[in-house]
């Protein structure tokens, strides 16, 4: 069971047409890594989205790099690759359908979901 220090924040968030991680998310990430070094059997599907703007095409493209983004921090933190998968949503499971600046900017993220 995830502390509750984490189970409301597992979401990563983007700026528009970037898989860039702001410091505080790197910092949230090291606290997911933590959480994850003591427990080997705990394993992470880290899914990409992103808003409805762009090709599908580019979207999907746009939201495998948000998660594998997050693979990579994930990893130099020290979780084992193989605990991770990854998926890319593109534009296909928005947070908000809304068709505004706030709406798009929660589809922009990427969901860290544990199995």
């Amino acid at each position: 069971t995830l502390p509750p220090e984490l189970a409301d924040r597992r979401i990563i968030y983007f700026a528009f047409d970037s898989d860039a991680i702001s410091a505080e998310d790197q910092a949230l990430i090291a606290a997911h890594a933590r959480f994850m070094a003591g427990r080997t059997g705990v394993r992470l599907r880290l899914e990409g989205h992103t808003d409805q703007r762009g090709s599908r095409e580019y979207n999907i493209g746009l939201g495998e790099r948000r998660a594998q983004a997050v693979r990579r921090a994930l990893a130099l933190q020290g979780v084992a690759e193989s605990r991770l998968a990854t998926v890319s949503y593109g534009e296909e499971r928005p947070d908000d359908p809304g068709h505004s600046e706030a709406a798009w900017s929660r589809n922009r993220r990427a969901a860290l979901i544990y199995r």
